[in-house]
């Protein structure tokens, strides 16, 4: 392991928050005491095996099941090869020197980059790269799947996604409004105007129902393998049905919890923020039958009704019994309008729900929609209206 240096001469240390920082580059939660911890794991497994050291350093570094593959990827590409060492502490990453390698993941890809520096770019490059950001390269970003973008498309997409509507189909209440048509009359409006006529009925005023968006009742899956999809489809959907008056958010994984006070919020970061802070079960296993026991036992009499539109957004990799799931779904769809499934495996081309959870979850569900790119959130409104008409 001489591509580390020697302790003693600073490099070790160097080239660690080198090291962090590309991994912040690729998405990682690495701030300065994990690196400080990492550089004291170094020390005290020592240099002489690559694999221990690497496991020292992800043992340090990462928190998330999720992030070990890319971490791997990218402990392997830093530290290839010894001549790359010297030109590390400049921040000149090692896929700069040598030849590209299509099979890493683009976060990989990305934090291996070598970074321009903010100041350095002229205005007329700026123009020039949102000029091109508003032709081909948003064209590419509307169908490119989530899971696939790197982390500063991510971003942008991110922020795309939340400029998507959403209008939830709307029903009849029993309440009437005045109205220009109706089955009924406003005796009360049509006497007022006819004193200002001499008693004469010009006009006969009428009555109509009200009309409001189905309740929306969301269960958003924040298993691992969920992860990019969850966090964009809650931005989405929270800037989406910012109007809505009656929806409930829920995510599940290994239980049930209530993001309905983080969604009243009006900003969608301080909403995700809220909703992260929320969640204790993130990237962990999947058990959807015992988070809708959670909802039938305690929020059944406030959520669920005739016209509640469901939207379970999921995979469907549960790992919960599926008679559990069977029962509960069973339950779910007695006493909602619609439950549609919002599955992002979709993407895959002759894809089938043959998992035990995805097999049960495709049974019960009224119908399955794709939601991993741009253009699915897009038609997701059609969609919506044309399964309610039906």
């Amino acid at each position: 392991m001489a591509l580390l240096g020697d302790a003693r001469t600073g490099k070790l240390a160097d080239n660690i928050a080198g090291f962090g920082r590309a991994l912040r580059r690729a998405g990682l939660r690495v701030d300065a005491a994990r690196i400080a911890l990492a550089q004291e794991a170094a020390q005290l497994v020592g240099l002489e095996r690559k694999d221990d050291l690497g496991a020292a350093m992800e043992a340090v570094l990462v928190s998330r099941e999720q992030e070990r593959v890319v971490f791997r990827e990218l402990f392997d590409a830093y530290f290839r090869d010894p001549a790359i060492a010297h030109k590390l502490l400049a921040q000149m990453l090692p896929s700069a020197q040598g030849r590209k390698e299509p099979s890493k993941r683009p976060r990989v890809s990305e934090a291996l980059a070598p970074r321009k520096h903010a100041l350095a770019r002229k205005p007329e490059q700026e123009i020039e790269f949102d000029a091109a950001m508003t032709a081909s390269e948003q064209a590419r970003l509307k169908h490119a799947d989530f899971n696939a973008l790197t982390a500063s498309e991510f971003h942008l997409v991110e922020r795309l996604a939340r400029e998507i509507a959403l209008p939830v189909p709307q029903f009849e209440q029993r309440r009437m409004r005045p109205g220009m048509r109706g089955p009924r009359l406003h005796w009360a409006r049509t006497l007022r105007h006819a004193g200002h006529t001499g008693g004469e009925l010009l006009v006969l005023r009428r009555m109509q129902r009200r009309r409001a968006p189905l309740p929306l009742l969301v269960l958003v899956d924040v298993s691992g393998s969920m992860e990019r999809y969850a966090r964009l489809l809650l931005a989405f959907l929270h800037a989406a049905t910012r109007a809505h008056r009656r929806r409930d958010v829920f995510a599940f994984g290994t239980h049930l919890t209530d993001l309905t006070p983080s969604f009243r919020l009006a900003d969608t970061d301080a909403m995700l923020a809220a909703a992260s802070a929320a969640i204790d079960d993130f990237a962990g296993g999947t058990r959807l039958g015992a988070s809708l026991a959670t909802l039938r036992e305690q929020h059944a009499r406030r959520l669920v009704g005739r016209r509640t539109l469901v939207l379970v957004i999921s995979d469907g990799l549960d790992t919960g019994e599926p008679e559990d799931l069977s029962r509960e779904l069973d339950w779910l769809t007695h006493r909602c309008r619609r439950l549609l499934w919002l599955n992002p495996l979709l993407r895959f081309e002759g894809y089938a729900p043959l998992a035990r959870g995805a097999a049960v979850l495709h049974r019960h569900a009224h119908a399955m929609l794709a939601v991993h790119n741009l253009e699915k959130l897009q038609d997701l409104a059609r969609s919506l209206a044309d399964l309610l008409d039906d």
